[in-house]
């Protein structure tokens, strides 16, 4: 019986939610954390010490909508491909700092208006207790707005943004991962909004990549594309969506391409999506401290009579040094 009932609160969320699915909307209220209120303040993004690994998780259904109500069973976990034993869950709904990577670049052009929009429905997801910054790119990164609670100053100055320059994506994002510093919140994103075409960065994507991987952020980017084949796409265009999936998904966020007039739908779905994820602690079986980086890999095992669901998460981390 007591599985039944899971099943059945499990079925009455995603039924609860998929009338969104048509409306390109998402509307979920965050489940309680468990009582636990030491692992539920560790962090959001894979720390570990000696003794304890926290694994941050976002789960998906086949429409890209985050799912709540799953159990630790519901859950394996990998360490160097080795199973561990799950010893601490909770569900992460603590204040979280977003830094908002915005593209002002000259390919953005008719972009902007909707760019505009998408970052307004993400802010309308936040809570009270949240911090941003902007930082926008073309020719140069510039942070804009530095940390704050009034996202309102990022959303005037956004309306005096005007697309020109060259794209220096991957030196906005350094400087993204600099300013996120100075913020004391245990939960770090940026949401890069973005045509992903880099052509005036001074930093690799080598450079960038091993800095992506050695913090604790997470990053989601929607990528906005002309559409394939289109007249006039530059090289650096045409690899964008990979750079930008390459940049998301190793910290455990995505990437997800969109249409321009999907874009404030998308990012509304991300802010929900931030704001619903579960944490996964284990004591990893291996507790040489070697700081060598440890691969991660979570599987989801779905209730019966549920479809297959999809988990995102930050792909491994480094082991503490001597």
């Amino acid at each position: 019986m007591r599985g039944s009932r899971r099943i059945g609160s499990l079925l009455f969320t995603l039924l609860l939610i998929a009338p969104f699915a048509f409306l390109g909307q998402v509307s979920i209220e965050s489940r309680p954390k468990p009582a636990s209120a030491g692992e539920a303040n560790r962090g959001a993004d894979i720390r570990s010490d000696s003794n304890l690994v926290l694994v941050p998780v976002t789960v998906c259904d086949s429409f890209n909508r985050p799912v709540t109500g799953l159990e630790k069973t519901h859950f394996k976990i990998f360490d160097n491909k080795v199973e561990q034993t799950v010893t601490h869950f909770a569900m992460d709904d603590e204040p979280v700092a977003v830094g908002l990577v915005f593209d002002i670049s000259g390919s953005m052009g008719t972009k902007l208006r909707l760019s505009r929009m998408a970052a307004a429905q993400f802010f309308g997801t936040s809570n009270p207790e949240d911090e941003f910054f902007l930082v926008e790119f073309n020719d140069q990164p510039r942070l804009v707005v530095p940390l704050t609670r009034d996202f309102q100053d990022i959303q005037n100055q956004l309306a005096f943004a005007q697309s020109k320059g060259r794209t220096a994506l991957l030196d906005a994002v350094l400087l993204a991962l600099q300013e996120m510093k100075r913020s004391q919140k245990t939960r770090k994103a940026l949401l890069i909004i973005s045509d992903g075409g880099d052509n005036s960065s001074r930093y690799s994507e080598t450079e960038v990549r091993n800095r992506v991987r050695e913090s604790d952020v997470l990053i989601y980017a929607i990528g906005v594309f002309e559409p394939y084949g289109a007249r006039g796409r530059t090289p650096e265009e045409m690899s964008g969506p990979g750079l930008l999936s390459e940049i998301a998904e190793q910290t455990g966020g995505r990437h997800l391409p969109a249409e321009a007039n999907e874009l404030p739908d998308i990012a509304a779905k991300i802010g929900v999506e931030l704001r619903n994820r579960y944490v996964l602690g284990y004591s990893p079986t291996d507790r040489q401290r070697d700081g060598r980086y440890h691969p991660v890999q979570v599987k989801v095992v779905p209730p019966r009579g549920l479809p297959p669901l999809r988990a995102y998460w930050r792909r491994g981390y480094y082991a503490p040094g001597q």
